[in-house]
């Protein structure tokens, strides 16, 4: 890390390397690569040395462009940089405000007060070996007869001063962590989740490591790049963290990432190269670094931190299962904007009949024909919601492990695709479902890592398809030729009649109102308070992700809320099994236990405490609703299955209480109820059920004093016709919109599907817009009031239904 003093006269381009090309401070992004670029400037303010851990330290200042009276038209003449380690120990005693320097070898990343300090929106960030600092001072010198000049001369007729100590980092304990310390470690993971991008501009990833101390340390990471996240691919991988910050939070130290943050990580198993995997291209290795990471492998494997199978090959899967697997991919297309193919296979053959898909030709990227033999081993694999952005960048040849991936079999009908792709029975599908729950996610695997070099001997044995037969013609077009859908057109509908046919509409009203349709510009023209029929287009909505859209309203505070995600509804569940306080049963309760149906073959069961009705068994009824304590999600799920209705509970006070409000209070099947903490004063009691021949959600709540929540779907609409544009919303209508109950799009995804079905036909992705169907729709106009007090004319579609193909209505029974 060299800080390189230069002398008055000969300036800073005597030693400044010429091959390095000056950029503007001005001009600097996060989005273009400074390899062999520098930057020039005055430095106006120097910060205090601040030391993170022993030989760590930090040291902000900021520069100004020197030559800023060249480029007086350009804004953020100043900007701030930060240096790490040896190289902010050096300038601190060789730099000075007021001296002109030269910063070479270093990274770009975005500044969290540019808005504030009226600096570059930039930082420059200087650590490693690569980055050199050029320092040259051009204000008066001192006295020659005072000891600081005789100090500096000592220092300036060196010329050049360069710290070629290796540097020494010190490494923290996990169970020596003190909240508000920024520190070294090094961790062995036992839980991550693949980088996800945050509501912000950075990715985010969060992990929990440990060490010899056996403390386990939830660590939260944000990065702008994808690339400066811990490249982990299961659990067992050993990470080393340079400058994270250890905080308390709920009690726990945890750890998050700070100024300089950098990461190693490397494979846990015992025997393995130590080789790092990093982005980067500076990092400190040596024989101390190799000796921790082999010592941490081998304490790990004895205490069997390590799975027993990382994995699962395709030839081992059972159904309902949810595993790991790693693959190659082979080929990809798109289902529609929410969902994507990936045709992978592993050398293995399932033993199950695996479900088949027909896609289109032109839709696919990679190859669409293979050999008999080798279509019999590939896996059909759906991803959802934010995966699909991961599979975009995926290309044909990856090798991929995928995580938290679901085996389900049953009647499957492929989402999103053609009428001709028929309905399977007991075919075994494979679903990447949306979120981050588990770990769930998509990483490509390098070459070079041990299970592709195994996998690629796996293949390597398999003939390739230039060794088989090709298909012939009539099974191309047997797979190929079937045309899709014509999306918006009559069956009558022949290529010089489209134009006549796209104007069908493809909705109708439902309401008693004897209007005139007006135009858009008309209907802004009018005054709230009233009813209009227009004939229009879908230009665009939001949001595009259904999980979005679903919304939980409370009717008694008319509050709406977003659905919670199963990571958050899980936490709550841990927390609630987690808490040892004792408790009394209430007398009209009986308690037992219960196993959970295990979740793949060879788990072990496991039994939760029950408490059932007196009254229910009473009536023969064991099965109709049970009080469940101490569960975690995924086994209240699996138990779903077996018991109508299902509420969870905890000790609180030394009774029994319901969870917290973030959670459901019921599972009924795949359907989950979730009250208003607002409104509810919830209660464990028994519902009363004489005279009532099954017990619902709503009897349910009115007995435990909870204030039911509604599923509804609230989407803002932009439609537009010949005259102009208008933003609506869609909600108290929107079930009879799509012909779907909101509470079935929470739990059955053919219900999901239909929904984006209709929206993609409605407004085609990519598609032009005079091939989109015209609607007509019944609008409502209204006053509302805004965030700042405002009056303002708001619009909802109310009384109108989709009749195009897409639209189908769905009730699904009660649970069994």
């Amino acid at each position: 890390m060299p800080v390189y003093v230069l002398s008055e006269r000969a300036g800073p381009h005597a030693q400044v390397p010429t091959d390095q090309t000056r950029i503007p401070i001005p001009l600097i992004t996060t989005k273009t690569d400074y390899s062999n670029k520098s930057v020039k400037g005055k430095v106006i303010c120097k910060g205090q040395l601040m030391s993170l851990a022993a030989d760590d330290f930090i040291l902000k200042m900021i520069i100004k462009e020197e030559d800023s009276q060249q480029n007086t038209s350009l804004q953020n003449q100043s900007i701030n940089i930060l240096l790490f380690g040896s190289l902010a120990k050096d300038f601190d005693k060789a730099g000075s405000q007021g001296d002109v320097v030269v910063a070479s070898g270093f990274t770009v990343a975005k500044s969290s007060t540019g808005h504030e300090d009226n600096l570059h929106h930039c930082n420059l960030l200087l650590s490693g070996d690569e980055a050199c600092l050029y320092v040259s001072r051009l204000s008066p010198p001192p006295d020659p007869r005072s000891p600081l000049a005789k100090k500096r001369s000592a220092t300036l007729s060196s010329e050049v001063s360069r710290n070629t100590k290796t540097p020494k980092y010190t490494y923290v304990g996990l169970g020596d962590l003190k909240a508000g310390s920024v520190v070294n470690v090094y961790g062995v993971v036992v839980f991550f989740k693949q980088p996800f991008k945050s509501r912000g501009t950075d990715y985010c990833s969060s992990l929990k490591i440990t060490d010899q101390s056996n403390e386990k340390i939830g660590c939260t990471l944000f990065c702008e790049k994808l690339d400066d996240h811990p490249k982990i691919f299961q659990i067992g991988d050993i990470v080393r963290m340079h400058r994270v910050k250890a905080q308390c939070f709920n009690n726990s130290i945890t750890l998050v990432n700070t100024f300089g943050f950098s990461v190693l990580t490397f494979d846990g198993g015992v025997g393995a190269a130590v080789e790092p995997r990093t982005s980067s291209r500076s990092f400190h290795f040596d024989q101390e670094v190799r000796s921790t990471v082999e010592g941490l492998r081998s304490w790990a494997a004895s205490q069997t931190l390590l799975p027993t199978v990382p994995t699962i090959p395709l030839s081992a899967v059972e159904p309902k299962a949810y595993f790991d697997l790693t693959c190659q991919l082979l080929a990809k297309a798109p289902i529609d904007t929410t969902c994507t193919l990936l045709r992978v296979w592993d050398g293995t053959k399932c033993p199950r009949t695996l479900l088949k898909v027909i896609l289109e030709a032109n839709v696919t990227e990679g190859p669409t024909v293979f050999s008999k033999k080798k279509e019999d081993l590939i896996a059909n694999i759906f991803v959802y919601d934010n995966h699909v952005e991961v599979a975009s960048q995926l290309k044909p040849g990856d090798f991929l492990r995928i995580y938290n991936l679901r085996a389900i079999s049953g009647s499957s009908k492929v989402p999103g695709l053609t009428s001709s792709q028929s309905e399977e029975v007991d075919h075994l599908a494979f679903h990447l479902h949306g979120g981050t729950a588990y770990g769930r996610g998509i990483r490509v695997l390098p070459e070079n890592s041990t299970d592709v070099q195994e996998l690629k001997r796996a293949l390597e044995a398999f003939p390739s398809d230039n060794d088989e037969g090709a298909l012939s013609d009539s099974e191309l077009l047997e797979i190929w030729s079937t045309p899709p859908e014509s999306l918006g057109l009559t069956e009558h509908c022949i290529e010089g009649e489209r134009a006549e046919c796209s104007t069908v509409s493809w909705s109708e009203r439902s309401c008693s109102h004897d209007l005139q349709p007006v135009t858009l510009s008309e209907l802004k023209r009018s005054d709230p308070g009233q009813i209009h029929h227009v004939t229009v287009q879908l230009r665009s909505y939001e949001p595009h992700r259904l999980h979005q859209a679903l919304k939980l309203y409370c009717s008694k505070c008319t509050s709406m809320l977003d659905v919670p995600d199963d990571e958050l509804v899980a936490g709550v569940f841990s927390k609630a099994s987690r808490n040892p306080e004792s408790w009394s049963p209430p007398p009209c309760l009986l308690s037992g236990k219960v196993d959970v149906p295990a979740d793949s073959a060879g788990s072990q069961k496991r039994a939760l405490s029950v408490h059932l009705s007196t009254q229910l068994m009473s009536e023969g009824k064991t099965k109709e609703l049970i009080f469940l304590r101490g569960s975690t999600l995924e086994e209240t799920c699996r138990l779903a299955a077996g018991y109508k209705n299902i509420i969870p509970v905890r000790p609180s006070g030394g009774h029994l209480a319901l969870l917290d409000m973030s959670a459901p209070f019921l599972f009924r099947g795949r359907k989950r109820y979730y009250g208003c903490e607002r409104c509810s004063r919830a209660t464990v009691r028994e519902p009363f059920a004489e005279g009532v021949e099954a017990i619902d959600e709503k009897i349910i709540a009115e007995a435990l004093g909870v204030q039911l929540l509604q599923y509804v779907l609230l989407m803002k609409l932009k439609l537009q016709d010949a005259t102009d544009t208008l933003e609506v919303f869609l909600w108290r209508d929107a079930e009879l919109f799509f012909s779907v109950k909101a509470e079935e799009a929470a739990a059955n995804q053919e219900a999901q599907k239909s929904i984006h079905q209709t929206m993609d036909a409605l407004c085609p992705p990519g598609g032009s817009e005079g091939g989109r169907p015209w609607l007509n729709l019944c609008l409502t106009a209204y006053q509302a009031t805004d965030d700042e007090g405002q009056n303002q004319t708001c619009y909802q579609i109310c009384n109108t239904a989709v009749i195009g193909p897409s639209s189908s209505t769905w009730s699904e029974p009660d649970p069994a």
